[in-house]
C-alpha cells in the first residue's frame, strides 16, 4: 500500500483537477464520512483517502480523467455489502449509491430497463412490478444492493439454477475505461477484438480449468466471454478492476403470477442434502437449505411459530429443511410442478413432514426463516460472532454433501460454532464461523480456515467464492486459474487498466509478477477493536458488533428502518454509519488523548446523532440489534459532560416534571403554551401538542390496569378515557392509574443519572399495580417499547405488561356485531410495527369480530418520532420524512383515518390538518352508536 503523505499530496491535486474539470457531485475528506467508508460487510477496516460522489454519471469520466493524470487509485462503491472487501480502498472511494440512482427507462413492450449503477434491485423491481415485470437475478441484499455492484459481482441467489447470474440478463452496458473515455458494449470496437484474440489460442487450457456448474469462475469469466464474443460476460464479475459502470440495459421478464413452496422436513441434516438431487428432478425454480444448528436457535425464535404451524409439532425433532419452490404463469403450472414434487419415489426414510403452502403471507412467514439465518447465527456463541469469510463456497451440485461434510470437519477441528444454509439446487454454502476476532488467535483463523477450505473446494471441482464475489480472497486466484490462465487475466487487465488504478490489488495486475493483495494484509477489524477500554466496550458493544450487513440502509420509503438515512441518503445517517463512527470515537476514547481528530469525529458524530428519529427499528429489525437510540444516549451522557447543553435539552427534561401542573390547569395551560410559543421557538420547540387529561378512573382495584404515561395522561387522555369505555363494556373491571413518568425524555437527551431515578421509581409502581395479579396494559407504542428496552437495560426485571390491541386479541369472544359500513384505514407507528409486524393484521381482525372493517396500509416512520419533529432545528427533515411515506397515502386514504401512535396524530394534524383518532376511539365510538 502507498505511503500516506504521498498518497494524501496527489488525491489533493486529484480533488483540484476534479473540479476544474467541472464534477458536478459532492467529496468528503472529514474523518467521520472516512470512517464510515471504511468497512463493508467483511472483517476489514481500511480508511479511504477520500470518497467522491458522482452526481450525474458523466462526472465518472470525469473522475477517470483526472484520477489517470494523477494516478491515483480509484474504486467504484455501491450498496456496500460486499463480504471480501471489494469496494474497500486506501485512495477514492467512488459512491454511486447517493446520486446515481435513476430508472432512466422501462420498456414494456421489448422488456428491458436502462438504468444507473446506483439503483437498488428491489427499487427496480417495485417499478418493474407495476408493469408486472421483474429483473430475475436475486440476492439477500435486495433493499441495498445496486445493480451497479450487481453486476460487478456478477451476482445471484435464489433461484440462479434457472434464471441464472445477473450478467445472463444484462443486455448492454455503459462504462467509463481507467482514461476516461466511455466504452459501449455493442460497441466495443478494438478493445473487444483484442480480448478475444487473447482468449481463442487459449480455448482449450479454459474448457480444462473451468468446472461445469452454475457459479462459474467469475471475474473476468474468460469461457463466457469466449463464448459470446462480447464484453458484457467480461465486465459482469470483474468488481470494478477493469472499468467504471455508467449505466446498465437489463432484460426484465414476465413476473411469475402464482408460487407455491414446499418445506420439507427430516430428521437428518446431511441426508437433507443428499435428497437435494432428487427433487431437483421435478424441476423447481429454486431449493434452499437450512442446517440443524439454526434450526435449533430458531426454535428459540418468534420465526419458529410460522414452520410449527405449517409442520406441526411431531414427535421426532426437525434437523434439516429444504424450502423448495413452485412458480408458474398460473395456478394450473404451479400444480403440474407440485405433482411432480409428489410423483418423485425413492423417498427417504428421514423426511418426517412434507407442506405445500400456496398462501402468500405464509411463504412470506416461511421464508422470513431463511432470511433471519444470519442473523440466528449471531446467537451461537454469546462471546462471538458469526463472521464472514468463507460463507459462499460454492461445487457441482451433486458434491455438496460431501463438501459440506468435509467443510463441517474443518470447522470442528478448529473447535468453531457454525451453522449451515443456502442454496442447495446450485451447491452454493453459506456459513458464518463464530469468531471473536479481537482476539489474536481467532483472527489467526481467517487464514487458517481460508486455506483449508480453498483446498476442499477445489478438490471437489468447486471454488472458495461461489456467489460473494473475490475481493482480498483473490489472491487464490493464480492457484484457481493456474498461471497460463492468471497471465491472460493479467494481459486483459492491462488492456483496459495499464496503470492500474481501478480497484488495484484484486482479481488481476497489469503485471502478472505483481502479487495480488493478501486476503490478511488488509487490516482487520477486530484488532482495532480490541483497543477499546472495557467500559466502553460494554456500553458500546452493540456498535462493536454491528457487521456491515446493511439492512439499515434499504430505500423503501414504507420501511421503517432509519428514516434520517432515507431522508438524507447520507450514509453517515445510517445505523451502520454510526456505529462506525461509534466505534472510532471509542477507540480514541480509550487511548485517553485528545486530538484534533477526535474532536472533529466528535463533532460529525453528535450531529449525525442528532439527526437520529429514536425510531428504535433499528433495535428490532437489525440482525445484530445495534440499538442507536441506546448508544446516543450514552454518548450524549459521555458528550455533555464537557459541553454546554442546548436550551431545548433543558426545556425537554421539565416536560414530565411540569406535567401535574399542566393537567392540574389544562386551559391555562394551553393559554400559557400559545402565548409562549414565540419564546419556545427562540428556545428551540415548535408545535407543542395541547394538554388534554384523561378523566379520573372511578374504580380503586381494577383486573385490569390501564397504565397512563405521563405524555399520554398529558396530552391525549381522551385515548385512555376511549379504552377505559370499550373494555368496561366488554365487562371488564378497569383501572387507570395515576400518571407516571416514563424517563424518556431523560433517556433522549443521555441524562442517565435522572433516568435512572426517574424510571426506577416508575418500575416500582408498575410493580405495585401488578400486585394482585392485575394485568397491566400500554396503550402508547413508543412507552410501550421501553419494556423491552431502557427499562430492561437497567437489569431491573420490569412487570408483565401487553399492548391493549395484544389483549382485546385474546379476550375478545362474545361481542357485539355492529351495523356500520365504515371503512377505516389505520396508520401503525413505526416503532411498534417493527417489533411487531402483526400489530396492523390484529387491530383488523379485532374490528372485524365487531363487523368493522378496518384495512391497514404499510407506511414508514411519520418524521414525528416523540419529541424530535417538535425541535425547530429538525422540522425540515420532519417534514421531508413525512412526505416520503405519510404524505400520499393520508390523502389517498378511504375513509376515517386512525393511528397508533400519538406523535403520528400530531403529525397528521400538523402536515395534513386532518384530525386522526387511536382505533380504541374509533371502536368505542363505533359501540356507542351501534349500541
Amino acid at each position: 500500500m502507498p505511503d500516506g503523505g504521498a498518497m494524501e499530496n496527489r488525491a489533493s491535486q486529484f480533488l483540484a483537477r476534479l473540479r476544474a474539470l467541472g464534477f458536478t457531485g459532492d467529496v468528503a475528506q472529514d474523518i467521520g464520512t472516512r470512517t464510515v467508508f471504511s468497512t463493508d460487510n467483511s472483517v476489514y477496516e481500511l480508511p479511504p483517502t477520500a470518497i467522491v460522489f458522482p452526481r450525474e454519471p458523466d462526472d465518472l469520466n470525469k473522475i477517470a480523467k483526472a484520477a489517470s493524470e494523477y494516478d491515483v487509485a480509484i474504486t467504484a462503491r455501491g450498496g456496500g455489502t460486499g463480504t471480501n472487501g471489494q469496494s474497500l480502498t486506501d485512495a477514492i472511494c467512488v459512491d454511486c449509491s447517493r446520486y446515481l440512482t435513476k430508472i432512466e427507462e422501462i420498456n414494456t413492450a421489448e422488456g428491458y430497463a436502462i438504468v444507473q449503477p446506483g439503483v437498488i434491485l428491489d427499487q427496480l423491481n417495485r417499478a418493474a412490478g407495476a408493469h408486472g415485470l421483474f429483473f430475475a437475478p436475486t440476492v439477500s441484499t435486495a433493499s441495498r444492493a445496486t445493480l451497479g455492484g450487481m453486476a460487478a459481482t456478477d451476482a445471484s441467489g435464489k433461484g440462479s439454477r434457472v434464471y441464472g447470474r445477473t450478467s445472463d440478463h444484462v443486455l448492454e452496458m455503459d462504462v467509463v475505461l481507467a482514461n476516461g473515455r466511455d466504452l459501449n458494449t455493442s460497441q466495443s470496437g478494438p478493445l473487444g477484438a483484442d480480448v478475444q484474440a487473447v482468449l481463442k489460442p487459449e480455448r482449450d487450457e479454459i474448457d480444462r480449468v473451468f468446472p461445469t456448474m452454475n457459479r462459474g469462475l467469475n471475474g473476468y469469466n474468460l469461457q463466457e466471454t469466449l463464448q459470446s464474443g462480447g464484453l458484457i460476460k467480461l465486465l459482469c464479475g470483474s468488481e470494478g478492476t477493469l472499468a467504471l459502470t455508467k449505466r446498465l440495459k437489463v432484460q426484465l421478464l414476465p413476473k411469475p403470477a402464482a408460487r407455491a413452496l414446499v418445506v420439507f422436513a427430516y430428521d437428518d441434516m446431511m441426508i437433507a442434502l443428499r435428497d437435494v438431487l432428487r427433487l431437483v428432478q421435478a424441476e423447481p425454480v429454486a431449493i434452499e437449505f437450512i442446517d440443524d444448528k439454526i434450526l435449533s436457535l430458531a426454535q428459540k425464535d418468534p420465526v419458529w411459530d410460522s414452520i410449527s404451524s405449517v409442520l406441526g409439532e411431531g414427535e421426532t425433532p426437525v434437523k434439516g429443511l429444504n424450502f423448495v419452490e413452485v412458480i408458474g404463469a398460473n395456478n394450473d403450472d404451479v400444480n403440474a410442478g407440485l405433482e411432480r414434487l409428489q410423483a418423485l419415489e425413492n423417498v427417504p426414510d428421514a423426511l418426517i413432514n412434507l407442506r405445500a403452502v400456496t398462501d402468500p403471507s405464509i411463504i412470506a412467514d416461511l421464508w422470513q426463516l431463511r432470511s433471519k439465518c444470519v442473523g440466528l447465527l449471531g446467537r451461537m456463541d454469546p462471546t462471538r460472532q458469526g463472521t464472514p469469510f468463507v460463507e459462499d463456497a460454492a461445487v457441482p451440485a451433486e458434491r455438496l454433501p460431501d463438501f459440506v461434510a468435509g467443510f463441517r470437519e474443518i470447522l470442528d477441528n478448529e473447535g468453531l460454532q457454525y451453522g449451515m444454509f443456502g442454496h442447495a439446487d446450485v451447491g452454493c454454502v453459506h456459513v458464518r464461523p463464530a469468531l471473536d476476532m479481537r482476539l489474536p488467535d481467532d483472527a489467526a483463523m481467517i487464514r487458517r480456515v481460508s486455506d483449508q477450505v480453498n483446498a476442499l473446494a477445489l478438490a471437489h471441482g468447486g471454488l472458495i467464492w461461489g456467489e460473494h464475489g473475490k475481493g482480498f480472497r483473490g489472491e487464490y486466484g493464480p492457484e484457481i486459474f493456474g498461471p497460463q490462465l492468471y497471465g491472460v487475466m493479467c494481459q486483459i487487465k492491462a488492456m483496459f487498466d495499464p496503470k492500474g488504478l481501478l480497484n488495484p490489488g484484486k482479481i488481476a495486475t497489469p503485471d502478472a509478477k505483481t502479487r495480488l493483495t493478501r486476503l490478511d494484509q488488509v487490516p482487520f477489524r477486530g484488532p482495532l477493536d480490541a483497543q477499546i477500554s472495557p467500559n466502553l466496550s460494554r456500553d458500546f458493544e452493540a456498535a462493536i458488533k454491528c457487521n456491515g450487513n446493511g439492512q439499515c440502509m434499504g430505500r423503501d420509503f414504507d420501511d421503517a428502518m432509519c428514516p434520517s438515512y432515507k431522508a438524507t441518503g447520507d450514509r453517515t445517517r445510517s445505523p451502520k454509519g454510526r456505529a462506525a463512527m461509534l466505534r472510532l470515537w471509542s477507540r480514541m476514547q480509550s487511548a485517553e488523548t485528545s486530538s484534533p481528530e477526535l474532536a472533529q469525529l466528535e463533532a460529525s458524530l453528535h450531529d449525525s446523532l442528532s439527526d437520529c428519529l429514536g425510531c428504535k427499528a433499528c433495535a428490532s429489525q437489525c440482525p445484530i440489534k445495534v440499538d442507536i437510540p441506546q448508544m446516543r444516549s450514552r454518548f450524549y451522557a459521555s458528550y455533555y459532560m464537557h459541553h454546554r447543553r442546548p436550551l431545548a435539552h433543558r426545556l425537554l427534561a421539565m416536560l414530565e416534571p411540569l406535567g401535574p401542573f399542566l393537567r392540574a390547569m389544562p386551559r391555562v395551560s394551553n393559554i400559557a403554551m400559545r402565548v409562549a410559543s414565540p419564546i419556545l421557538r427562540r428556545a428551540g420547540l415548535v408545535d407543542l401538542p395541547k394538554v388534554r387529561p384523561a378523566r379520573k378512573s372511578q374504580v380503586p382495584h381494577g383486573q385490569v390496569v390501564l397504565i397512563a404515561d405521563s405524555f399520554l395522561a398529558t396530552f391525549d387522555g381522551g385515548v385512555l378515557d376511549a379504552a377505559t369505555d370499550v373494555l368496561e363494556q366488554l365487562g371488564c373491571l378497569v383501572t387507570v392509574s395515576a400518571p407516571i413518568s416514563t424517563g424518556k425524555p431523560a433517556h433522549v437527551i443521555g441524562a442517565n443519572a435522572a433516568f435512572e431515578r426517574t424510571a426506577t421509581k416508575s418500575l416500582q409502581s408498575f410493580h405495585d399495580l401488578a400486585k394482585n395479579g392485575a394485568q397491566l396494559i400500554a396503550i402508547e407504542p413508543s412507552f410501550l417499547s421501553m419494556f423491552s428496552g431502557e427499562y430492561a437495560d437497567l437489569g431491573v426485571e420490569p412487570p408483565q405488561v401487553t399492548s391493549l390491541d395484544q389483549f382485546l386479541d385474546k379476550m375478545l369472544i362474545n361481542v357485539p356485531e355492529l351495523k356500520d359500513e365504515t371503512r377505516f384505514t389505520l396508520f401503525t407507528h413505526c416503532t411498534e410495527t417493527a417489533a411487531d409486524p402483526k400489530v396492523g393484521a390484529r387491530w383488523a381482525d379485532i374490528f372485524a369480530r365487531f363487523g368493522l372493517r378496518l384495512e391497514t396500509t404499510q407506511t414508514g416512520c411519520c418524521g414525528m418520532a416523540g419529541t424530535f419533529g417538535h425541535e425547530v432545528a429538525k422540522q425540515g427533515m420532519s417534514k421531508t420524512v413525512f412526505d416520503l411515506s405519510w404524505k400520499d397515502k393520508i390523502a389517498a386514504a378511504q375513509g376515517p383515518v386512525l393511528a397508533t401512535g400519538f406523535s403520528c396524530r400530531c403529525q397528521v394534524k400538523r402536515f395534513a390538518n386532518m384530525r386522526v383518532v387511536h382505533p380504541i376511539e374509533a371502536l368505542r365510538d363505533a359501540l356507542k352508536s351501534g349500541g
